[in-house]
């Protein structure tokens, strides 16, 4: 839509792992406060604002997105010009709370916004476009090393396209970002900068099947004319809906084989199986599959692989759904040589 500012929508539940007066502070090595409107809710709650406060005593990393920097102007912690960055309409209460704002010089559009800024022991954010740039200061602010085999940069593409699931590319994608690889998304007949609509699966109580949510729109990274599969090491198809629109499209499909008769490594997450059948990728393969894609890796020639829920076979690797995403980074990051050691 055409509006001013951003609108929000009910996505996605989460589901607590810990209650909250049992937190001990002393027990983390950071705390990460998130972006959305639940800042201004929770940074009026004295406890809340406290627990900020005591990381703030113990020199522990305390990381603010978009918002949810009112915790640092509630907590008085902004004091002495402590540079920050925000989102736009926080400026005036952080400068009014003795803190020196800080915006990336030079941004034209949504995709140069990519920089978080670390004070100290403070790291502050715009919000999710700067997502992997602040994971990988997470990362090297707790004392990791990122390795890759390889002596040039890893390189990823991936391959989207509208009503693609929000968790399966936003996720991989700002992760590889974090360890420092190349990273694009392209999408046939769209632009640099151009939007596809995202999808998030939510799981209603009584249904059979998740219900489909708009989330977050995804900007399409580079050209289509401008691809060149030998400037990439690996292609990744998300899922959600998107894959059954590519499939229909000769110019994606032609894509996906492109990187399979180069030897490059080929990726999929849940419906992105859908894809890959139909380039023949998966003859042959085993693979994790969900039910939504059982049935064409199986007429594709693939072996599902029912115990594992992410599965390596050579170059191939495929999760079963977005759930797996934890252990498909792990195995598509191993696999092209990536690590990370604290």
């Amino acid at each position: 839509m055409a509006w001013q500012t951003y609108t929000e929508l009910v996505v996605d539940h989460l589901t607590l792992n810990a209650n909250f007066d049992d937190v001990i502070p002393d027990q983390y090595d950071a705390i990460y406060v998130p972006g959305g409107r639940f800042t201004e809710l929770l940074s009026a709650d004295e406890k809340c604002v406290s627990l900020v406060a005591r990381f703030a005593e113990l020199k522990k990393l305390i990381i603010t997105s978009c918002h949810s920097q009112l915790f640092l102007a509630a907590a008085g912690l902004l004091t002495g010009g402590m540079k920050c960055t925000a989102y736009g309409s926080l400026k005036p209460l952080i400068e009014l709370s003795g803190g020196a704002w800080w915006e990336k010089p030079g941004v034209q559009s949504i995709l140069d916004i990519t920089d978080c800024l670390k004070d100290g022991n403070f790291v502050s954010t715009l919000g999710w476009p700067t997502l992997g740039h602040t994971l990988r200061v997470l990362l090297e602010s707790l004392g990791s090393k990122i390795s890759s085999s390889k002596e040039t940069q890893t390189s990823f593409l991936f391959l989207i396209g509208d009503c693609v699931e929000d968790y399966s590319i936003n996720v991989p994608f700002r992760a590889f970002q974090a360890l420092g690889c190349k990273v694009d998304a392209v999408s046939p007949n769209k632009k640099r900068g151009e939007k596809c609509a995202t999808i998030v699966h939510d799981l209603e109580d009584g249904k059979q099947l998740p219900t489909e949510k708009f989330g977050h729109n995804f900007y399409v990274t580079v050209a289509w004319e401008d691809i060149s599969v030998d400037d990439y090491d690996c292609i990744v198809v998300p899922g959600g809906r998107s894959p059954e629109l590519l499939v229909m499209n000769e110019k994606a499909v032609g894509l996906v084989n492109k990187f399979v008769e180069k030897g490059k490594f080929v990726a999929a997450i849940g419906m992105g199986n859908w894809l890959l059948a139909a380039t023949g990728a998966l003859k042959k393969k085993r693979c994790a599959s969900s039910y939504g894609t059982k049935v064409a890796v199986k007429v594709a020639g693939g072996e599902i692989v029912e115990s594992e829920r992410c599965v390596t076979d050579d170059k191939l690797v495929t999760a079963a759904t977005t759930s797996d995403l934890p252990v498909f980074l792990y195995a598509l990051s191993t696999a092209l040589g990536l690590s990370v050691v604290f």
